[in-house]
């Protein structure tokens, strides 16, 4: 795969593809920097090596290729004038340049060979740093990168680097926990990552679809599930805490996706917040990922106690189920 140290580019008009689809307020506050504040080494580089400009675009949201203020990323801008300390023009002329979001255009997600044309007609050299969308065949993700010459960021280079030794040479004991619900989208993930893993730990609703649809995993003795719960299943009980933290406290390596509970009450998020405080107290090399995963350990100010919180989701989950990401092909 290119990256970005691969070319010189002083005095070169650089496209740089983030990821900056943050959470808002309904006041139009951001309420998660997160993925701004992991993008800014790549635009720092940039601007240390003398690009002449630098045009950032992102998507927010699913405003179906309409223009909807409420997805508007002049909040984003905002922000990144304040990380920056550097003027931010939006969607306007400068030397650093930020574009409205890409899908007020629905061209955006049809991967469209003219919309990628007018894209790529703004710079000289492409830069995919948005590893979080990198699953997506979208224009701004693949489309543009067969008219300019395209490499990854310093973040998208970051998270294959550190994803690839996860599934390749982790250290071990590795224990994985996969949370949250969507069994369809996750039975992949929880069966690659088994064939390394020493155990995989699993969440009272993902425990719950794989009986109701009785699905099968080549390792169904690495998976343990949740012994006790609250709340009739929207947090795990304490004994399944003593079960999952014993077996944490054993690994080197700790990968995590998704809660154990509903975390969005604060008296059904007591499972997921223990889980947290075991993967810190174990020491263990750790690696988050999943948007509402890392917001709360943020949000409980712990996020920087592990040592890789990553920008994917969805991406991430695909990449660790073997599957080759769009986005990551293109550059190769």
């Amino acid at each position: 795969m290119r990256t970005i140290r691969d070319f010189n580019v002083a005095n070169k008009r650089i496209l740089v593809r983030c990821d900056f689809n943050v959470p808002l307020s309904e006041t139009g506050e951001i309420l998660d920097d997160f993925r701004i504040k992991k993008t800014i080494p790549t635009i720092e580089y940039l601007i240390e090596k003398g690009a002449q400009k630098i045009i950032l675009m992102s998507h927010l949201g699913r405003p179906d290729g309409k223009t909807m203020e409420e997805f508007s990323l002049k909040p984003v801008a905002k922000r990144l004038e304040e990380l920056l300390n550097k003027k931010v023009a939006f969607a306007a002329d400068g030397e650093l340049v930020l574009l409205e979001n890409l899908r007020f255009h629905k061209e955006e997600e049809e991967n469209d060979e003219n919309f990628a044309k007018e894209l790529a007609k703004l710079g000289d050299i492409y830069i995919n740093d948005a590893f979080g969308a990198s699953h997506r065949a979208h224009t701004s993700i693949v489309g543009i990168a067969k008219f300019l010459p395209s490499a990854a960021g310093l973040l998208l280079e970051q998270e294959v680097r550190c994803l690839t030794k996860l599934s390749n040479s982790p250290e071990k004991p590795l224990v994985a926990i996969i949370g949250g619900k969507k069994v369809e989208e996750k039975s992949m993930v929880i069966d690659k990552i088994s064939e390394v893993a020493d155990f995989v730990l699993i969440s009272g609703l993902i425990q719950k679809e794989i009986q109701d649809k009785n699905i099968q995993f080549k390792y169904s003795e690495k998976i343990i599930g949740p012994v006790d719960e609250v709340g009739g299943g929207k947090d795990v009980g304490s004994e399944t805490i003593k079960l999952f933290r014993g077996e944490i406290l054993r690994a080197k390596t700790v990968f995590w996706n998704g809660p154990l509970g509903k975390i969005e009450e604060k008296e059904f998020s007591v499972g997921t917040e223990e889980l947290a405080k075991a993967i810190i107290d174990s020491g263990a090399y750790s690696i988050i990922g999943g948007g509402e995963t890392v917001e709360f350990v943020n949000q409980l100010g712990l996020g920087d106690k592990f040592s890789y919180l990553s920008t994917g989701g969805g991406a991430m989950l695909e990449f660790l189920s073997g599957k080759e990401l769009s986005g990551i092909k293109v550059l190769e």
